[in-house]
């Protein structure tokens, strides 16, 4: 399979075609000074802040077209004036000319630049779409809303991970914060993902799945490589199943933040007695190892899930995120708008700069 990547932007867009306007007035205007001073005052030499100003918003071509009308300019205004011949206006010309030779060059390393950044960005956007897939406004009874909040303003991956899939009468969700670095989280949470994807549908017992899902993290930490950070790495992660003719989901925690349900001002944390170590830490299991708790999930409630990014935030003062309060205080009822009203409120409290990645699903099981 041959990717394509976008085309590079070539064309200039209307905003900066109204900007060219700037720079050809200011050589007109520079001209227009120059002849009405006279011949003993020469501002021939401001005429580079025409190419220079088109070098901050447009292409290499168009900065070399400006500085084309610039030398034509410079001449003129040395023909006018009859002091084409001097040294002073030869001298004036060619450093005139270096100098915009000089923005080109520089423009034309820039653009090379941004167009690999902005393949690197595209090719990070695809990755993440496919290892992240947006989950369906609505599967089975339920109604969903996701959002992944990166930690830094240019990245698309990280170790955050979520996923949902039908089985049978019932729907599965995953919800994961890998502990790797660098490209090691985001191969464990991409392994895990595929093998929540590949298995959950097949509907096995919950306390099976994780146990599947754990030993496919722990043996994968265990092969040989020469990754600094292999063997090192860990998810935690909640595994729910909500069943469609019952108002109940069972949730087993392998060390992952307890899922919240809201029920109009109350907020009540999911807590189970004694979560399970995180995915791939410890030795291999079985599925005898796990057991999952059952809570009660009413037609109408919320359930948010969500990684630890969201209680850790801090702001200017070193004040973690008040997640709880803010829920109870909001009394959201629709998935979406909850989600999109926590993701504004976490940036504006830490100051648009998140310390670490943050992954949230709000579901409802429709009355």
């Amino acid at each position: 399979m041959r990717i394509q990547f976008p085309p590079a932007g070539s064309r200039l867009s209307r905003p900066r075609r109204a900007l060219l306007a700037a720079p050809l007035g200011l050589i007109a205007v520079i001209m227009v000074v120059d002849l009405s001073t006279g011949p003993d005052i020469h501002l021939g030499p401001l005429l580079v802040a025409a190419p220079a100003l088109t070098a901050t918003f447009g292409s290499a071509r168009l900065t070399a077209a400006v500085g084309v009308v610039t030398l034509a300019a410079q001449v003129l205004l040395g023909v006018l004036f009859g002091r084409m011949q001097t040294a002073d206006q030869q001298t004036q010309t060619a450093a005139l000319f270096l100098a915009i030779a000089f923005l080109v060059a520089f423009r034309a390393v820039h653009e090379r630049h941004g167009q690999a950044l902005d393949r690197a960005r595209w090719v990070a956007d695809v990755a993440q779409k496919v290892l992240l897939k947006p989950l369906p406004a609505q599967i089975g009874p339920l109604e969903l809303a996701s959002a992944y909040v990166a930690a830094e303003a240019e990245a698309q991956i990280g170790g955050d991970l979520y996923a949902a899939v039908r089985a049978r009468n019932a729907t599965r969700l995953l919800i994961g914060d890998s502990r790797g670095k660098g490209f090691a989280a985001v191969g464990d949470a991409a392994l895990l993902l595929g093998a929540f994807r590949a298995a959950a549908h097949r509907f096995p017992p919950l306390p099976r799945l994780v146990a599947h899902l754990h030993n496919t993290v722990y043996w994968d930490t265990e092969e040989p490589s020469d990754d600094l950070a292999a063997g090192e790495g860990f998810v935690t992660a909640a595994v729910l199943e909500i069943p469609d003719d019952q108002p109940l989901v069972h949730v087993v925690d392998c060390g992952h933040p307890p899922p919240l349900l809201l029920r109009g001002n109350e907020v009540t944390p999911l807590q189970t007695p004694d979560p399970y170590l995180p995915l791939g830490l410890g030795t291999a299991t079985t599925e005898a190892d796990y057991e999952a708790v059952t809570f009660g999930f009413p037609d109408g409630a919320l359930l948010l899930l969500y990684t630890d990014g969201a209680v850790e935030a801090r702001n200017a003062h070193g004040d973690f995120y008040p997640l709880t309060e803010r829920l109870a205080a909001w009394g959201e009822r629709d998935p979406r708008r909850l989600v999109r009203r926590l993701h504004e409120d976490l940036l504006a409290h830490a100051g648009g700069s998140l310390g670490d990645d943050i992954a949230l699903i709000a579901i409802r099981r429709r009355q």
